[in-house]
């Protein structure tokens, strides 16, 4: 095994909402963010500065993503401050993707402007439907024609990187509005589309009311016919979730999947730290980091909390990323960023094999893929894990 520079991200969370939504299970909360704002952004800043003094390794960004709650709420100004903050500490790749989350309703076209000037480069529009009446039974502020708004205004303020998130499995959501929802997204033109299946967490109001959803029969037929759709439509289904015109994967997201590291700063942010050590730097120790979920506690105090990710839950850790990627991983990446040998997935692939969810590449034995019934059934693939 040898040791392998990872590619650096940087998470960013912004906690508040304006209305809590009944399926969300993020560190968000409803509040009136004017009273916060610049106590926020002084707390990310100190956040970060903790961070970077703590990174042994590179200090040059891959990507940026500034996820939520709902990152719109904060002006552009604001915004502005943290990245400049970001490009003082480290270096950010020419290339870098630098994405903010964005809800219609929350934001305008002069507002888009800002954030662009401020050196953001992709927006993703968290629209889950363009149907009025599936929208107001996922309790979001906006309406169908405030999406299809913000997201031309997001278009004529410079962006050409856009992503447009969506929901399927809705309460009362037939396989003709599924589709409606896809074809007005492909007809947008968008870069990147995430369609996302709802899924009710605990800790939510839909897990203590639970709605009404579609049958597993029904979510099949809708699947399928959603994937032919996208295809036709240009979009490379690359995840589990995400499907992307060419060039346009989401880089920040891929390096999750990829066991890349990545540094979290914000109430309730993760990241994931990877270090080589001993006189080789052949022993890699990979630690997670946390910080308090609170919003009010993080701006008091910013510290974190970290803990390393035992040689026993690395396989599954690895696995329960890299499998979401239709490409799956090499071997030797596995090696380099666990630190463990191939000899402990052994098992685990055949038994993949045998059951038709893992392949080998027909081209290189060094290349494992997951089936398109692997990548569906994900969870009972990795129940296979030992």
């Amino acid at each position: 095994m040898t040791s392998e520079k990872l590619p650096l991200g940087l998470y960013i969370h912004f906690p508040w909402c304006v209305k809590k939504c009944p399926y969300c299970d993020f560190n968000s909360f409803e509040s009136e963010l004017d009273q916060f704002e610049q106590i926020y952004i002084a707390a990310l800043k100190a956040d970060l500065r903790k961070e970077h003094e703590a990174l042994a390794g590179p200090t040059k960004l891959q990507s940026i993503f500034m996820g939520g709650g709902t990152p719109s709420l904060f002006s552009p100004s604001a915004i502005g401050v943290v990245l400049d903050m970001v490009s003082e500490l480290f270096t950010i790749d020419a290339s870098a993707e630098i994405t903010l989350e964005a809800n219609p309703g929350t934001t305008d076209q002069a507002s888009y402007k800002g954030y662009y000037g401020a050196g953001v480069n992709r927006i993703s529009i968290g629209v889950q439907s363009f149907h009025d009446s599936l929208l107001q039974q996922l309790g979001r502020i906006h309406s169908a024609n405030d999406a299809l708004e913000a997201f031309a205004a997001a278009r004529n303020a410079g962006f050409s990187n856009i992503n447009i998130d969506l929901m399927h499995g809705l309460p009362g959501q037939t396989l003709s509005t599924a589709m409606k929802d896809l074809e007005i997204a492909i007809s947008l033109q968008s870069e990147h589309l995430s369609w996302y299946q709802l899924t009710i967490e605990p800790n939510t109001y839909f897990y203590k009311f639970p709605p009404k959803l579609p049958d597993e029969d029904q979510l099949w037929l809708l699947y399928e016919h959603g994937l032919t759709m996208l295809k036709q439509g240009g979009f490379d289904h690359y995840e589990i979730s995400a499907f992307s015109k060419p060039s346009y994967q989401c880089q920040h997201n891929k390096n999750y999947w990829q066991f890349g590291d990545y540094l979290g700063i914000g109430a309730g942010a993760h990241g994931k730290i990877s270090e080589n050590t001993g006189e080789t730097g052949a022993e890699t120790i990979i630690t997670r980091t946390t910080k308090t979920r609170s919003p009010a506690d993080y701006m008091l105090d910013s510290n974190r909390q970290q803990t390393s990710i035992s040689r026993e839950s690395l396989l599954l850790e690895f696995m329960m990323n890299s499998l979401r990627l239709k490409e799956g991983f090499m071997l030797p990446a596995f090696e380099n960023r666990t630190g463990l040998s191939r000899d402990h997935m052994a098992g685990f692939l055949q038994a993949g094999f045998d059951r038709q969810l893992l392949r080998r590449d027909s081209e290189c034995d060094e290349h494992i893929l997951p089936t398109d019934l692997g990548m569906r059934y994900l969870d009972d693939l990795l129940l296979l894990i030992d």
